[in-house]
C-alpha cells in the first residue's frame, strides 16, 4: 500500500517520541521526552470552565429509542443541577466511608449524580449493571456493596433492580435513590437535582485537592472478590492532559469533539477515557443506548445515524458488527468516512480481518484509510499509559507512553513484562493495603502483569505490542511457549465470522486446543437455518463443523510451529458467565475464569474418543 492511500495524521496527533533507559540488571525503561504539562485540579474545574465559556453548548443527550428525539443538557444546566445535588449530597453526610453507588447503566441522571459527588470531595462509584440484572446470587455485588458501605444508592427503576436491591438491603444503610419519579419506594433523582443550593457547597468543591478521592472502580474479579481501585481526582486529570499532547487535534481553534458512545461507566475506558475526554475539551457526548450484541446493535446503527461521531469508540465484537452494517447501507459507510476523523479500539487487539475490512471499506469510499489508532492501560492507570496516537501498520500497535507515564520492561521467561509509573497510577485498593503493597514493585511501578514486544528495538518510538498477560502464557510438553493473546486474535480471525472469542488450552499437554464461544447468528447464516434454530443443532451442524476445520487448518498454514495453531476446538453452547467471571459487560473474555470454571469442557476437547470436538 502507499503512503497517499493512508490518509494523514498530522494535523491529528503529535509526532510519537519515546527515549529508552537501558539499566544494567537488563531492564529498560520507556518515557517521553515532552514533560506532562500542569493538569487541572479536579474533573469539576473543566465543567465550571465550560459552564462560563460555553453555557448553552450540548454537553450530555440521550434519547429512548430511534423514534425519539435526543433530551439534552448544556453545560451551564449541568452546572445546575450538579450543584443542586452536590447540596443534597453534603447534607447527608456522605465522604469517602459512605459514597454513592450507581448501579444502572449510563445515562444523564447517571453522570450528574456522580459528578455531583465528585464536584464535593465525596466518591461515587458505578458497578456493572451485570451485577445485578444478570446474576443468580449476586455474591459479588454483595461482596462490592460490603465494602463500600454507600450513603447512597441510585438505579434508574427500582422494579428492575428489585430482587439486586433485595439481596443487598441487610448490607447497607442507604438512601435508595430512582431515575424514575414514580418509584414511591425511592427518593426521585428529579428531586434531589431541584434542590436549593447552599453556600457549602462552594466551600467543599474549594477544598477538592488532586488526592481527593474522585471514584471506586471496580475490577473484574475474575479470580476472587473483586478489588475496588482508588482513582484520584489527579489520575484522572493528568491522564487527559496527557491525551490532550498526544491528540493535538483537541487543543485546535475550532475543533468540536462529538461522541456517540455506549462503553459503560462502570469501567476505566468508557468513564475515565471517553466521558472525561468529552468533559475536559468541552464537548457533546450522546449516550448510545445500544451495545454490540444482537438486538441492541440495531438502536446504535439508528443512533449512529442521527449523530455521526468526530472519533469512533468501541471494541473489537462492535467492528466486527459495524463492518457488516456498512457493508450493507452505502449511505452510512459514506457518512461514516466522510465524517469521522478516525476510529479508536481499545481493551483487546483488534483481529487483523477487521483491521483489513476497514481499510478496504474506507479506501474505496474516500479514497485513503481511516486512521485507526488505538491504547493500553488498566483501571488501575485511569486508563491511559500508552498511545497509538499515529498510523500503525497493521493491528495490535498500542503505542508509546503518554507525557509524564514511564514503562519499565523487564524480562520473565521468553517475554518482557510491563510495569507502570506515573500521576496517573492509583495509589491502591480501597480497604485492602496488603493487595496495595503486593501491587507495586521497590520502585513504585505498578505491577500490571501484561506483557509487550518492541516494533523495532533500534526505534522505541515505533510503538509496543501488546504480548499477551503473563500469568496466561503456558508451555507444552515440547518445552515451548504459548503465546495466549497472540493466539486468540489470530484464532478468531481465521475462524471468522463464526468464533465470537476463543479460549486457549493445551496446558501440559503436546497441542494446543481452542474452546469456542461461537457466533451463534453467524453459525445460523452459515448453515442455512432458520432464526428459531436451535443452539445444539447449529453447532453440531456438518457446515459449521467444517468451517471451523477448514479455519483450524488455516491457522495451522499460518503457524511456525506447535505453539501457533490449535489441533482441535470444542464448540461451547453455553454463554459466557457473568457470576463465573468469564465475561465483562464490554464483552471481553477472561481466559483463567473459563478454564477453571469449565474444566469438563478442556476435559472433552483433550478426549480423543470424544465426537464432540473438530479437529484438523
Amino acid at each position: 500500500m502507499t503512503t497517499a492511500t493512508r490518509g494523514d495524521d498530522s494535523s491529528l496527533f503529535a509526532t510519537p517520541k519515546t527515549v529508552a533507559e537501558h539499566r544494567a540488571d537488563g531492564s529498560i525503561v520507556l518515557r517521553s521526552p515532552e514533560p506532562l504539562r500542569d493538569s487541572a485540579r479536579c474533573i469539576g474545574d473543566w465543567l465550571e470552565q465550560w459552564a462560563r465559556q460555553t453555557p448553552d453548548k450540548v454537553f450530555l443527550a440521550e434519547r429512548d429509542s430511534a423514534d425519539t428525539p435526543w433530551a439534552i443538557v448544556t453545560y451551564a444546566g449541568a452546572l445546575r443541577r450538579v450543584r443542586a445535588a452536590a447540596s443534597w449530597i453534603l447534607a447527608q453526610g456522605l465522604s469517602a466511608e459512605r459514597p454513592v453507588v450507581i448501579l444502572s447503566d449510563n445515562s444523564i441522571d447517571h453522570a450528574l449524580l456522580a459528578l455531583a459527588a465528585q464536584h464535593v470531595g465525596v466518591p461515587s462509584a458505578a458497578i456493572s449493571p451485570a451485577y445485578s440484572q444478570m446474576s443468580k446470587d449476586f455474591d459479588k455485588l454483595k461482596s462490592m456493596i460490603a465494602l463500600l458501605e454507600p450513603g447512597a444508592i441510585y438505579v434508574s427503576a427500582t422494579k428492575p433492580f428489585a430482587a439486586a436491591l433485595a439481596a443487598i438491603k441487610p448490607l447497607h444503610k442507604a438512601q435508595i435513590i430512582s431515575g424514575n419519579a414514580g418509584d414511591a419506594d425511592a427518593l426521585a433523582f428529579r428531586a434531589i437535582a431541584a434542590t436549593a443550593e447552599t453556600p457549602d457547597v462552594a466551600k467543599a468543591f474549594a477544598t477538592v485537592t488532586p488526592d481527593t478521592i474522585a471514584k471506586f472502580l471496580f475490577t473484574s474479579g475474575s479470580t476472587g472478590t473483586p478489588k475496588a481501585v482508588i482513582n484520584t481526582q489527579r489520575m484522572l486529570t493528568s491522564s487527559q492532559q496527557a491525551k490532550a499532547q498526544t491528540w493535538t487535534f483537541l487543543e485546535q481553534a475550532g475543533s468540536d469533539l462529538v461522541i456517540l458512545d455506549w462503553l459503560p461507566w462502570s469501567h476505566t475506558f468508557g468513564a475515565n477515557h471517553n466521558f472525561n475526554l468529552v468533559l475536559r475539551n468541552g464537548g457533546s457526548l450522546y449516550i448510545d443506548g445500544g451495545k454490540p450484541t444482537p438486538g441492541l446493535f440495531a438502536t446504535s446503527l439508528a443512533n449512529l445515524k442521527s449523530v455521526v461521531p468526530t472519533v469512533y469508540f468501541n471494541v473489537p465484537r462492535g467492528f466486527d458488527m459495524l463492518i457488516a452494517a456498512l457493508r450493507a447501507d452505502e449511505e452510512l459507510r459514506r457518512r461514516f468516512f466522510s465524517e469521522v476523523k478516525f476510529a479508536f479500539y481499545a481493551g483487546a487487539a483488534l483481529p487483523q480481518n477487521l483491521w483489513d475490512a476497514l481499510e478496504e471499506l474506507s479506501i474505496k469510499t474516500v479514497g485513503h484509510f481511516m486512521p485507526m489508532v488505538s491504547a493500553w492501560g488498566s483501571t488501575e492507570t485511569s486508563p491511559l499509559a500508552t498511545d497509538c496516537h499515529f498510523l500503525a501498520e497493521r493491528s495490535g500497535n498500542i503505542g508509546v507512553p503518554v507525557p509524564g507515564t514511564e514503562l519499565k520492561l523487564v524480562t520473565s521467561g521468553d517475554k518482557l513484562e510491563v510495569r507502570v509509573r506515573g500521576p496517573n497510577v492509583t495509589p491502591g485498593y480501597w480497604k485492602a493495603p496488603e493487595l496495595t503493597r503486593l501491587a507495586f514493585d521497590e520502585e513504585g511501578f505498578y505491577l500490571i502483569g501484561d506483557a509487550v514486544k518492541l516494533a523495532d528495538a533500534e526505534r522505541p518510538e515505533r510503538g509496543l505490542f501488546f504480548d499477551g498477560r503473563v500469568a496466561e502464557d503456558f508451555k507444552l510438553n515440547s518445552g515451548t511457549w504459548v503465546s495466549v493473546g497472540t493466539l486468540r486474535v489470530a484464532g478468531i480471525a481465521a475462524l471468522a465470522p463464526l468464533a465470537q472469542d476463543i479460549v486457549v488450552t493445551g496446558h501440559g499437554g503436546d497441542e494446543v486446543r481452542f474452546l469456542v464461544f461461537p457466533n451463534i447468528v453467524a453459525c445460523r447464516a452459515y448453515a442455512g437455518l432458520s432464526e428459531t434454530a436451535g443452539v445444539n443443532d447449529v453447532l453440531r451442524h456438518d457446515k459449521v463443523r467444517a468451517a471451523i476445520a477448514q479455519g483450524l487448518a488455516k491457522l495451522k498454514q499460518q503457524g511456525t510451529n506447535s505453539s501457533g495453531h490449535a489441533t482441535r476446538a470444542l464448540l461451547l453452547a453455553e454463554p459466557p458467565s457473568v457470576d463465573g467471571g468469564e465475561i465483562t459487560d464490554k464483552g471481553y473474555i477472561n481466559q483463567r475464569a473459563v478454564l477453571t470454571r469449565r474444566a469438563d469442557a478442556v476435559a472433552q476437547v483433550n478426549d480423543d474418543a470424544s465426537v464432540e470436538w473438530v479437529g484438523l
